[in-house]
Formats: structure tokens, C-alpha cells, sequence
């Protein structure tokens, strides 16, 4: 579905709404913001205000659950809010979430209003209590503590009351403290290092907590605000939506190294192969960042910097150069850095790309060759597209060349599609990729806020791939995965095989705020926002000045449904041929969501099925279950989810040295026994504790018996190999 045109239209609507707004929301004086004593303040700006009341007018006049802010919104927000900061209650005394109920009723009316003193506050007052937690457990590292007590640490407090007592909180940190160091000590190191090692985690924790800035509190605010609305609106601030939009892209604008922050220094933790750290052969993993410098500008001391702020400055548009300052792997920190040069380029991440791998299995004495292609996402390079690039990434594009290796080069008699684990991503890349399967025809219905309904197609004649197909599908298969899986169900095209699908059926538009509201506004709150010395800015250059920016929405527009009618909200694909499931259904899915929208129905589509699959579907769960009375495999993953869910309903621990290390050692055995049954019944040889196994000796036996349900599937419908799909010749 082609979202450009209603875009178009958006901006035209919004426009002198946002303009009036913001002019509006400067003429109104802010109420004072309540100060915690004993902490540096963190405040919003008029940025951040501006946002949060044009937000407001989105949802209230976009979202499809055309919802109105009101009291009992208000409500679900502070609850939400004081949740996400602290959901076993370890931080908030009693007398703390008391004093918030004075905002219960008036965050809607706030958050109208621009006014954002209220969350503020309240995250102050956590920031506080943190860093008292942090003092405490670091006073308390080096104390006794008698390891043969047969006291416990409740974890998970979030049923039980708020603490009404410092003291009282006290002592739930301290045994905090002593869960830590009896984990530390049943690991076998001495207590010397023990208190070394904790005082190192507690003080890394203590300058993370130091590096927090409004923003990181504004994305925790609008991430309370708008999940009550419904779960899968969501506001990304300027740095968290480049991060989204690389994610979707697949790829990004940088020097192809993947970084992370240890004790205050920026390190590299991967080269990505092709990238020009990689070609430059000048980079190692392990090597320090120290400095950073744009083409022949001054560095910067780098050093203490959060992450985010520190990435910022090392990515930069393709043909830009950056100057690094390097600590090699293996040198002091006190040792002269090395300086190099490098040129940025476009880095595609291929290793989050789909993929393949080709498996050949026997049954009833035939072997079978099956390709399988890992897809982790529906993803798309739009940016590349409309630039016109040929060679833009899309999941679309990369598995018609999979399909076509897998066709012509390993000759395989069927394909199997593998979306475990993937949360969706681009609805025009499932539309497209669906039609890769099918020779013409609608593949989703989209039913907008007005309730008017598209049927969107594919519309190029022929297949990629004409043989028998299957599909793998859990829990975690959302959104355009579950188009996808309900397309190749509803068309007869192949089996869907896992269990049910998130059941997540809603379409959101990313919508880009800083295009909704006019330039010179956005000088204008630069400007005010440049006055407060507090508050650091990051601005992009460009003609009139340094617009600030303000991020983008992604927001629930429309809802899909199958081309049978069914809506894939809340239900989810229900496969043909069900597996147990790893995750917990009670607690994973779209059903578990509060603001969930609720399942319906639409007309169905005109399309013609391919095949009808159904009168096969008993014979093919027949010899499942028998494969699965006799399977090992089948017993271990039960055995194993059963083990998950006794675990599930525990909320503490014991602290008693020979009574946890029994514990783990009782888990770990039986663990390790049920591994070595499995390995020694593949004809592998057993594992002592502690060794590596080796990535080739893993087992899916999900994947394994899914390939058995494709050996069954052809045995009954292709016994001569021949297409399954009668289609035009050659794909276009």
C-alpha cells in the first residue's frame, strides 16, 4: 500500500495546526517545575514541549483507536510511567508514590498544554533514590556477610507494597548486595576479587546514571504515554529514530565497526568485513577510541562520553572523512595514540540479512534437498530507492537471489521460509515478498481510520519459486510475517508450521515531526532551547541555520487483515501443524497488551487458492505425531518448557551458599544430561561441564522436523518433483 499520497495530504492538514500550536505554546508560561533536593535537576526544553502537544493532536485526531486524553488516560499513564522507572519496587518509598497521586487526573490536560514538569519531577525523585541505592550498595560491598544463613532475596517485588521506610529499603538492597557476592563466590573467585569486581559494576553503574539527560527521560515519558494509547504507537526521539531507520534500512552511513562502551572508554567489539575499517586493515577488535575528529578539525576528547553521543560524531554521510584517535589492543591507556584517517562509506549489515542454507534429509528411504531461507526482518532501504539507487536493500530483492541460487545452483527439491523471531517490519516488502509465492492476486486488506478498506496486491505475473513451500512461525512472528505466513496459508501455497503468531494486526506510518512544522519555528525553538546552558543540542546544518530536531512518530493508522477476512490482531496465524512453544503464551503476545485493539472481521477478498491443502493436513499431523511419540528431541523441548514455567511463578532466592550452589549445580546436571542423551543418540560424542560446543554440533529440532512435514507434504502432493504452481513463464 503506497502511503506517500496520504502523507502528502497529512502535512498539508498538520501544518497550520503545528504552526499555531507552537506559536500558542510559547505565549503560554510553563508552570515551575518542583525541584528535588540533593540531585542536579534534569528539565525539559520547549522542544520537548513542543512534541509532546503536537503528539497529543496526532493520536486525537490519527490514531485508529481515535481516542480522546481524558482523566482516565491520565491515569493509565501515571501508572505505566511509575512502572516502566521502577517494576519490582525497589526505588519508590511509599510517601513517594503517595505525593504522585497529585497528578493522577491532569497528565492529559499537562501533556495537551506542553507541560512537562509533572514526569519530570517524578523521574527526578527516581534519580534521586537511585543514586542512594548505588551509595548504600557501595558502602556495603566490603561488609560480612554470613553465606550460611537460610535468608532469601525476593527479586521480583512487583505484587508486594512499596517500602515505607529508608531502612526498610535498605535492606532490600543489602541483600542485593549479598545475592551478588554469593554469585560471585560460588563462580570460585576469592573475596578480594569479589568486592574488586562489584565495586567496579556498582561505580560503572553510578557514572551511567551521571550521563542521563532529558532526552533519555522525555523517551521514557512518551514511551508510558503513548503504549497506553495502544502498544505499537511509538515515539522515537532524534537519535532512537536514526537507529529505527538503519534498522529497517539494513544499513548505515559510517566507518563499519560495531562499538560498545567499557569503563568509560569506547571500544570496538567488531569489524564489519567490507566496511572501510575493515579495508583500511588498520583497526582491530579490542582497539580503544579516544578522539574523534571531522576531516581536518580538532579532536575531542572522547573519553566519558555516553555512547550515543560518542557514535554520533564517528558516522557521517558517505565520502565524509573522520580522524580517529586509537588505543591499540594490548597498550596502557597512558601510551601516545595512534591517529588514522578514514574515509565513510555506506555499510550494508549482511549478517542481518536473509539467508540460506541448504539441508538433505531422508524419508521412506528418498532423500529430499530443501533450502531454507532465515529471514529476521522485512526490511527496506527507502532512503537508497528513492534515491534512485539500483542496488537498494530489501528483503524482497535479497531473497529472489537466495531463490534463485536455490533453485539453479542447488537445485532443491522444496524451500522453506523461516520467520521465527521476526517482528515484521515494511508491509510493502510483505506484500512484494508474498508475491514472490503467488502468480497475481490480493495479498492483505488494510482498513484505514475511516474504515475504509484497500486491498493491496501483487501485481507482477509469475513466481520466483513455483516448487512445494513451507513456512516456520512462532511467538515472536509479528505483523509482516503474519501477512506473509496467513497469504501462503490462505492461497493453499504451502504449510505454515511453529506455533501461533504475536497476533499483532495494526499498520503504523512513520511520520518524521520536524517536516510537519515550519522552518522558521524550529529556528525559533532552537534559539530558546540554546538558552539554557543545561541543555546540550545537537543540530544538523543546512541552509538558514540549525533547525533542532525533533524526531518521528510511528503511528497506528489502519488495521490489516487476511484476504479470508480474518484479522491477524490479537489471534495471530495459527499454524497447520503446531510445535509447544518456547515463550510463554500468558506472557508474550499480542493478547498480553492492555491497549491491545481487539480481533474482527472484514469481508473477504476475491482470490483464487492455489491449492486446497486441507484434506491433507490430518495425514500430515498424523505422521507428526507419531515422529513425535518416538522423539527424543520432542520429550527434551517438553521436559524444558515445562522446566521454564515451574520457574516462572518464582520471586526469590536463596542467599545460602550450599543451598543456591545445589540448586544451580542440580539445574546445570540435569541441563547437561539431557544434552549429552540428545548428542549421543545423533552419534556425537558426550560434553564434560563447561565445554564449548561447537556451532555445527547444535541441534534445531524444530527446523529438523519441520523438514521431515516438507518430506511428507511432497511424498503426498509432488512424488514426481514437478511444479506445484502452474504460472506464466518467467517472473517479472
Amino acid at each position: 500500500m503506497d502511503f506517500k499520497l496520504f502523507k502528502e495530504m497529512l502535512k498539508r492538514t498538520l501544518l497550520v495546526a503545528f504552526t499555531g500550536a507552537v506559536l500558542a505554546c510559547q505565549a503560554a508560561a510553563p508552570k515551575p517545575q518542583q525541584l528535588v533536593k540533593g540531585i542536579s535537576n534534569i528539565v525539559p526544553d520547549e522542544r520537548q514541549s513542543l512534541v509532546v502537544k503536537e503528539v497529543v493532536g496526532l493520536i486525537e485526531n490519527y490514531n485508529y483507536k481515535k481516542i480522546k486524553l481524558n482523566d482516565s488516560i491520565s491515569s493509565l499513564i501515571l501508572d505505566k510511567y511509575i512502572k516502566d522507572l521502577d517494576p519490582y519496587k525497589y526505588y519508590f518509598l511509599a510517601s513517594d508514590i503517595k505525593d504522585f497521586e497529585q497528578f493522577r487526573n491532569s497528565l492529559d490536560d499537562d501533556f495537551r498544554n506542553g507541560d512537562l514538569s509533572a514526569p519530570f519531577y517524578i523521574f527526578n525523585v527516581y534519580l534521586k533514590r537511585y543514586n542512594e541505592w548505588l551509595a548504600y550498595t557501595l558502602s556495603q560491598v566490603k561488609g560480612k556477610y554470613d553465606f550460611n544463613q537460610d535468608d532469601t532475596y525476593v527479586f521480583d517485588r512487583e505484587k508486594m507494597p512499596w517500602i515505607t521506610s529508608v531502612p526498610e529499603l535498605n535492606e532490600v538492597w543489602k541483600k542485593k548486595v549479598k545475592y551478588d557476592l554469593v554469585n560471585l563466590k560460588i563462580a570460585g573467585t576469592t573475596p578480594a576479587k569479589n568486592v574488586e569486581t562489584l565495586t567496579k559494576r556498582y561505580e560503572n553503574l553510578k557514572s551511567q546514571a551521571s550521563k542521563v539527560n532529558n532526552q533519555d527521560v522525555f523517551q521514557t515519558i512518551m514511551d508510558a504515554f503513548t503504549e497506553t494509547i495502544d502498544p505499537h504507537t511509538n515515539y522515537f526521539n532524534p537519535v532512537n529514530a536514526q537507529q529505527f531507520n538503519e534498522d529497517m534500512a539494513r544499513s548505515f552511513e559510517g566507518i563499519g565497526a560495531r562499538l560498545k562502551l567499557e569503563n568509560d572508554i569506547l571500544k570496538i567489539d567488531e569489524i564489519i568485513p567490507g566496511g572501510p575499517a575493515f579495508k583500511s586493515k588498520l583497526l582491530s577488535s579490542g582497539d580503544r577510541i579516544v578522539g574523534v575528529a571531522q576531516g581536518a578539525g580538532e579532536f575531542e576528547d572522547i573519553i566519558g562520553w555516553r555512547i550515543d553521543n560518542s557514535v554520533s560524531k564517528i558516522k557521517g554521510p558517505k565520502g565524509t572523512k573522520v580522524r580517529l584517535k586509537i588505543i591499540p589492543v594490548g597498550r596502557e591507556l597512558s601510551s601516545k595514540p595512534v591517529i588514522i584517517e578514514l574515509t565513510r562509506e555506506r555499510i550494508v549489515m549482511e549478517d542481518q540479512s536473509a539467508k540460506k542454507t541448504v539441508k538433505t534429509i531422508q524419508s521412506n528411504g528418498q532423500p529430499y534437498k530443501i533450502g531454507i531461507i532465515r529471514v529476521p526482518a522485512f526490511y527496506a532501504d527507502f532512503k537508497a530507492a528513492n534515491a534512485g539507487d539500483p542496488n537498494y536493500k530489501s528483503t524482497t530483492r535479497d531473497v529472489r537471489l537466495l531463490i534463485d541460487t536455490l533453485k539453479n545452483k542447488d537445485k532443491v527439491d522444496a524451500i522453506v521460509m523461516d520467520l521465527r523471531a521476526n517482528g515484521g517490519g515494511s508491509l510493502v516488502e510483505a506484500i512484494d515478498l508474498t508475491g514472490l509465492f503467488i502468480d497475481k492476486g490480493p495479498v492483505v486488506q488494510v482498513k484505514d481510520i475511516k474504515n475504509n478498506i484497500e486491498v493491496s496486491e501483487d501485481t507482477n505475473a509469475g513466481v520466483a519459486w513455483s516448487g512445494p513451500f513451507g513456512v516456520m512461525v512462532d511467538r515472536l512472528s509479528a505483523s509482516a510475517s503474519e501477512i506473509f505466513a496467513g497469504a501462503i496459508q490462505d492461497y493453499g501455497r504451502g504449510i505454515v508450521m511453529g506455533t501461533q503468531t504475536y497476533g499483532k494486526g495494526t499498520v503504523q506510518s512513520s511520520i518524521d515531526l520536524n517536516r510537519l512544522v515550519n522552518p522558521s519555528i524550529l529556528q525559533r525553538i532552537a534559539a530558546l532551547v540554546s538558552k539554557d546552558a543545561k541543555t546540550t543540542i545537537k543540530t544538523v546544518e543546512g541552509k538558514g541555520g540549525a533547525p533542532v530536531q525533533l524526531g518521528q512518530i510511528n503511528l497506528t493508522m489502519a488495521k490489516f487483515y487476511r484476504v479470508n477476512g480474518s484479522s491477524t490482531q490479537h489471534k495471530g496465524v495459527m499454524p497447520d501443524i503446531q510445535f509447544p512453544s518456547l515463550y510463554p503464551m500468558n506472557k508474550i503476545g499480542e493478547d498480553t497488551e492492555p491497549s491491545a485493539l481487539p480481533w474482527d472481521e472484514v469481508q473477504k477478498s476475491d482470490f483464487k487458492p492455489v491449492a486446497d491443502l486441507n484434506p491433507l493436513k490430518p495425514e500430515l499431523l498424523k505422521l507428526h505425531e507419531a515422529r513425535m511419540a518416538n522423539s527424543l528431541d520432542y520429550k527434551t523441548l517438553e521436559q524444558d518448557i515445562a522446566d521454564v514455567k515451574k520457574r516462572e511463578g518464582e520471586v526469590s532466592v536463596t542467599l545460602n551458599e550450599t543451598k543456591l550452589k545445589a540448586e544451580r549445580d542440580s539445574l546445570e546436571a540435569k541441563s547437561l544430561a539431557r544434552i549429552n542423551q540428545l548428542r549421543v543418540a545423533k552419534g556425537l560424542a558426550p560434553v564434560k561441564k563447561g565445554d564449548k560446543i561447537k556451532k555445527e554440533e547444535t541441534f534445531d529440532f524444530i527446523e529438523d522436523e519441520s523438514l521431515q512435514i516438507m518430506a511428507d507434504l511432497m511424498r503426498f502432493t509432488n512424488p514426481n518433483k514437478a511444479e506445484l504452481v502452474k504460472v506464466k513463464a518467467g517472473f517479472n
